[in-house]
C-alpha cells in the first residue's frame, strides 16, 4: 500500500509542477518531507529495508544511463564556446569554491568536500526548462542557460562519480595503494562501459534486437552491466553505466531516440518516487545541526562560485556584461544531484564512514535555497537587466504533410519563424531538405523540452492526420502556453463517428482557417497544383477586392501587419487586414473553388 501511495503521490506532484509551471521538484520535496520526518506517515528504511541500498543503486543507474545518452560531443561544439567552457571551465570552478567553502564552513574533511562540491555542479534541465519558460530571457541566453542543464547533467555527475570511487579507494590504504585501486575501478568502468555501449550499438544498428524488444532489452543489458561492474570492481558500476550511454549517443548510425524517450518516462517515475523516499529519510534535526556554515556554503556557491565560473567561461564569447550578470544568477540544482548524494551517502555510511550523513541535507539545502531563490526571482532580474525576450511569435507547426510545408516555406520568405515538428521521419526528411527548422519526435515529449526552444513560440498550429496524438499535444501546449494560442484542424466527424468524438475544450480549436478546412481538403487542394500565395495590400487593392477577385478558391491562412506582427485566420475571427498588410492564403487553380 506505502509504494501505491508512493507512486500516487509522485504522479500528483509532477501534475502540481506542470500545472503551475515549476520545477517538479519543489512538490515532490515538500511532499516527501511533509509525509516523512513532518508526520511520520511514509518512512524508506522501514519500507524497503535492507532492500533500500540496491533499490536507489539501481534507480541512479539508469538515471545516471538516461542522462549520458543525451551528452553528445557534436552538441557541445555545436552550442557556442559558452556552453562548452561552463560545462568544462566552469565545472572545475565551482567544484573547487564549492569544496573549499564546505571544508572550512562545515569543517568536513577535504575527501567530502570535494564530493560535495562535484555534486553541486550539476544543474539540469528539469529545473532550467520551466525556469526558462517564466524567465523568457533572450535566445542566446536561453539556449546556453538549457543546453549548459543538458551537458553538464551526465558530466558533473560523472565528476562526482570519480571523486566517490577515489573516496572509497583511499578507505583505510596507503596512498600507493589508495591510487592503484582507483586506478583499478576506472580501467574496469570505462573498459566495460566502452565495451557494452559498442557491443550494444552495433547490435542497435545491425537490427540484432527485435524492435519490440529494444528498450526492455537496453534496459536489462544496462542493469546487466552496472553488476558485472561492480562485481569486477567494488563501485566501478555507475561509472560503466555512465561511459555505456556516452559511447552510445556518440556512435555513428545508431538511433537512440526510442530508448532515450522510453528511459525519460522510466526516469520520471524513478525520479518523483526516488526522491519522495529520499525526502523522507531527512531528518529534520540533521538540517538544524549543519548550523550558520551552510549559509556561508550557500552564499559561496551562488555568488561567488557561479559568478566566477561564467566570468572565466565566457573569455572570449562577445557576452555582454548584462547578459554574463543573468547568467551568474541562473543556475538551480537538480534532482540528478539529490540522487546521487543520497546514494553516495547511503553507500559512505554503509563502510562507517565518518560525517558522510551531512550530504544529503547540504546538497538538499542548495536545491531548496537556488530553486526557490532563483525561481521567485529570475522574471525581474532579467527585466531589471533588460534581457527579457519580447512576447514570442515564432509558430511551431505539428505535422509535416506537403501542405505544411509549403506553408512553413512561404512563412519563412514573409521572415516568419516557423518550426515543423512530426514523427514521420519521411516528412522531417523533405522538410529539411527545404531548410524548414524541423523537430523529429513527439513535440510535448521531455526530449522536446530540452531540445525545442518552447519559450519562443507564440502560435502552435495543429494540423496532422494522428487523431489520438492532436488533442495530447493541443492540451499541453494550452498547459505551457496559456489560451488562444493553439489552434487545430477542424475533423468534421465528432458529430457522425463517435470513436472520434473530442471533448467541448478541444473542440473550441477546432477551428483553424475556415469551417470545412479539414487535413484531407489541404492535402486534396495540394494533389490538384493548388498554391500558397502572399498577396500585398493596399489602398487600391482593399481586403474586400481581394476576396472578390478569388472569391472561393482562396483561403486566408496568416495575415501580416506593416510591423511583421502576424496574425491567424481562424472560423469566426474577425480579421480585417489594411493596407500594407499581407496576406498568405491557399489559391486553388482557376475554375476550381470549394
Amino acid at each position: 500500500m506505502s509504494l501505491v501511495a508512493v507512486g500516487l503521490l509522485s504522479i500528483s506532484c509532477q501534475y502540481l509542477a506542470y500545472k503551475v509551471r515549476l520545477p517538479a521538484i519543489l512538490p515532490l520535496l515538500i511532499v516527501g518531507i511533509v509525509v516523512g520526518p513532518v508526520f511520520g506517515v511514509l518512512d524508506a528504511d522501514a519500507l524497503f529495508g535492507d532492500l533500500l541500498f540496491p533499490v536507489v543503486s539501481l534507480s541512479v543507474a539508469i538515471i545516471l544511463f538516461e542522462g549520458s545518452l543525451t551528452l553528445k560531443f557534436g552538441d557541445i561544439a555545436g552550442h557556442g564556446n559558452m556552453v562548452r567552457n561552463l560545462c568544462s571551465v566552469g565545472v572545475l570552478v565551482t567544484w573547487v569554491i564549492a569544496a573549499v567553502a564546505a571544508h572550512y564552513s562545515l569543517d568536513l574533511s577535504w575527501q567530502l568536500s570535494f564530493l560535495f562540491g562535484a555534486i553541486v555542479t550539476v544543474t539540469g534541465p528539469t529545473v532550467i526548462v520551466p525556469m526558462l519558460r517564466t524567465v523568457r530571457p533572450k535566445s542566446n541566453l536561453a539556449s546556453i542557460l538549457r543546453w549548459e542543464g543538458i551537458v553538464i547533467d551526465p558530466i558533473g555527475a560523472l565528476l562526482a562519480v570519480l571523486v566517490f570511487e577515489f573516496i572509497v579507494a583511499s578507505q583505510g590504504n596507503a596512498i600507493s595503494h589508495t591510487f592503484i585501486t582507483f586506478g583499478k575501478t576506472i580501467g574496469i568502468g570505462f573498459l566495460l562501459g566502452f565495451s557494452s555501449g559498442y557491443l550494444l550499438g552495433l547490435s542497435i544498428r545491425k537490427d540484432w534486437i527485435p524492435h519490440y524488444l529494444l528498450n526492455t532489452a537496453v534496459l536489462t543489458i544496462i542493469l546487466g552491466v552496472f553488476a558485472a561492474s561492480n562485481y569486477v570492481a567494488h563501485e566501478s558500476g555507475l561509472l560503466a553505466v555512465t561511459i555505456t550511454g556516452m559511447v552510445l549517443a556518440n556512435m555513428k548510425n545508431v538511433e537512440v531516440e526510442d530508448i532515450l524517450e522510453f528511459k525519460e518516462t522510466l526516469s520520471v517515475l524513478l525520479i518523483s518516487g526516488l526522491f519522495i523516499l529520499l525526502a523522507t529519510r531527512l531528518s529534520l534535526q540533521s538540517i538544524a545541526d549543519v548550523g550558520w556554515g551552510a549559509l556561508i556554503v550557500l552564499g559561496a556557491i551562488m555568488f561567488i562560485a557561479r559568478p566566477l565560473s561564467v566570468a572565466a567561461s565566457s573569455i572570449g564569447t562577445g557576452l555582454k556584461l548584462n547578459e554574463l550578470a543573468l547568467l551568474s544568477w541562473i543556475a538551480p540544482r537538480g534532482i540528478v544531484a539529490a540522487a546521487v548524494s543520497a546514494l553516495f551517502s547511503l553507500k559512505l555510511e554503509e563502510i562507517g564512514y565518518e560525517g558522510a550523513g551531512i550530504i544529503v541535507p547540504m546538497v538538499f539545502l542548495v536545491i531548496i535555497a537556488t530553486v526557490v531563490v532563483q525561481s521567485l526571482t529570475s522574471r525581474s532580474v532579467a527585466q531589471l537587466l533588460k534581457v527579457r525576450a519580447p512576447a514570442p511569435t515564432a509558430y511551431l507547426v505539428f505535422g509535416g504533410s506537403k501542405f505544411n510545408r509549403m506553408l512553413a516555406d512561404e512563412m519563412i520568405k514573409q521572415e516568419l519563424s516557423v518550426t515543423v515538428a512530426d514523427t514521420n521521419w519521411d516528412a522531417i526528411r523533405e522538410a529539411r531538405m527545404m531548410d524548414i527548422p524541423v523537430y523529429f519526435g513527439n513535440p510535448m515529449s521531455d526530449h522536446a523540452a530540452r531540445h525545442l526552444d518552447i519559450a519562443s513560440f507564440g502560435t502552435v498550429l495543429i494540423m496532422s492526420p494522428y487523431k489520438q496524438l492532436n488533442p495530447p499535444i493541443a492540451y499541453h501546449f494550452e498547459n505551457t502556453m496559456g489560451k488562444d494560442k493553439v489552434w487545430a484542424l477542424t475533423s468534421n466527424e465528432q458529430s457522425t463517428r463517435p470513436s472520434h468524438q473530442v471533448s467541448e475544450q478541444y473542440a473550441k480549436r477546432l477551428t483553424l482557417f475556415d469551417e470545412g478546412v479539414t487535413y484531407g481538403y489541404l492535402a486534396s487542394a495540394i494533389a490538384r497544383n493548388a498554391s500558397i500565395k502572399t498577396t500585398r495590400l493596399s489602398d487600391e487593392f482593399t481586403f474586400a477586392q481581394y476576396n472578390e477577385k478569388y472569391g472561393d478558391r482562396a483561403t486566408p491562412l496568416i495575415a501580416i501587419d506593416v510591423e511583421g506582427k502576424s496574425f491567424t485566420f481562424v472560423n469566426g475571427d474577425s480579421i480585417h487586414p489594411k493596407a500594407g498588410w499581407r496576406v498568405i492564403s491557399l489559391i486553388l487553380p482557376e475554375g476550381e473553388a470549394v
